[in-house]
């Protein structure tokens, strides 16, 4: 099944799970204490960033599924 994923997708797949690492990293530092601006960095900016990966991961897959189709 991987061998039709078409490069284009295959990228949006790399930079979503880049995205959603950064921001679920950023989301699990909240755990430890921080100041209070770095609170809301890390939660604004987390958040962003994780709601980013997971929809550039449903646009690749809908881009793969696409491409599939006669």
């Amino acid at each position: 099944m991987l061998s039709t994923l078409p490069l284009p997708s295959a990228i949006m797949f790399a930079v979503a799970a880049v995205f959603a690492f950064v921001g679920a990293w950023l989301l699990a530092e909240l755990r430890r204490p921080l100041t209070e601006a770095r609170v809301y960095a890390y939660r604004m900016v987390g958040v962003m960033a994780l709601s980013g990966g997971v929809v550039l991961a449903l646009s690749a897959a809908a881009m793969w599924q696409w491409s599939l189709e006669p």
